[in-house]
């Protein structure tokens, strides 16, 4: 072994090749050369000098690593690099501890969203954009961002916004709702039945928009938490708000409509009485005949002791229909019984 310096230098090799030096000069040596057993000549880097193991460590023992920012050593025989992670470094000193720390705030801020920010810069552009979605007149042409309206929705959840989010959105569309039912009230009564059907129509187009781009807050909020759909959610506050409040005024109209053929036209009354079944299939319960009509198995199941009852209805409604000038067609072409 070679001393590149005038000082005395000891090397001590463990059985794992782990070189440690001492002397008693103060100054770096910068290179070493060693000759193993077999022959070889392996450099050894030095720098700075390391520090003999403390008394009463055993040389065996694997010695905690300081992360000091300088050159790592080289292992002679894997020639690999000792790793050391962030956790091992010991604190810095002032002047960086006062940068990390200036660092670290200003990204936290810039991730974060404040309850602040939220209320004067988020909602106010999603509650333009509910409002565009909810009240949709076909001779205005409004381009919504739906891509912008899902990225707000998507950090308010993330900024952990989601029970605000929701209560305001519930608060709009009850606003909404309210607004609706008002002028329904007003409505007369020979073009209720059509109007109820534009606002429920109107609605269930508007949750078909809604109800995606909020897709994020339904699921990491409503479903998670809440254990609800949001759709059900806001369905529910039509049924309440508009369907509930109307329902005594309209149901008369409906079976007074069903008893005059063409009255209102078929596809809307079928539009209303379906809308209100599934808002609240206990109304049917209100009028069975009138539900029946257009929703299947709404009467319970037919009785063999009843047959000759039915027999007699369908015999009166043929009469009905009869005498309001609906013929039975050709019967020239029937089939003739097996008696005549």
């Amino acid at each position: 072994m070679e001393a590149m310096e005038d000082d005395s230098l000891d090397v001590n090799d463990d059985h794992n090749h782990n070189y440690r030096a001492s002397g008693s000069s103060s100054r770096v040596h910068t290179y070493l050369s060693s000759q193993l057993s077999d022959g070889r000549t392996v450099p050894l880097i030095v720098w700075p000098p390391v520090r003999r193991a403390e008394p009463g460590i055993h040389r065996g023992t694997p010695q905690p690593r300081v992360c000091t920012g300088e050159p790592k050593l080289v292992d002679s025989d894997s020639d690999s690099e000792s790793e050391v992670s962030e956790s091992e470094c010991p604190a810095p000193t002032a002047a960086v501890k006062g940068k990390f720390t200036l660092d670290s705030t200003s990204k936290f801020l810039l991730n974060a969203m404040a309850v602040e920010d939220y209320k004067k810069n988020h909602w106010p552009n999603l509650e333009k954009a509910i409002d565009r979605l909810l009240i949709q007149n076909p001779t205005d042409h409004i381009s919504v961002s739906y891509a912008q309206i899902y990225s707000y929705i998507y950090k308010c959840v993330c900024q952990q916004h989601s029970e605000l989010l929701y209560n305001d959105l519930i608060s709009k569309i009850t606003s909404h709702l309210q607004h609706v039912s008002t002028h329904l009230q007003a409505s007369p009564q020979e073009n209720f039945i059509q109007n109820f059907n534009v606002a429920l129509t109107e609605f269930i187009a508007s949750l078909q928009c809604i109800v995606p781009v909020f897709m994020y807050l339904n699921k990491f909020y409503v479903e998670s938490k809440l254990n609800r759909d949001l759709k059900e959610d806001l369905m529910k506050l039509f049924a309440y708000h508009v369907a509930e409040k109307h329902v005594n005024t309209l149901m008369p109209l409906l079976i007074e409509a069903h008893s005059l053929p063409f009255k209102v036209q078929p596809a809307t009354m079928a539009s209303v009485v379906k809308g209100l079944y599934s808002l609240q299939p206990e109304w049917a319960q209100l009028a069975p005949a009138l539900f029946s009509a257009f929703i299947p198995q709404i009467n319970p199941p037919a009785v063999e002791s009843l047959l000759s009852d039915y027999a007699a209805h369908d015999q009166k409604l043929q009469m009905e229909l009869s005498m309001n000038g609906f013929s039975r067609g050709d019967q020239s072409r029937k089939r003739a019984s097996d008696d005549s």
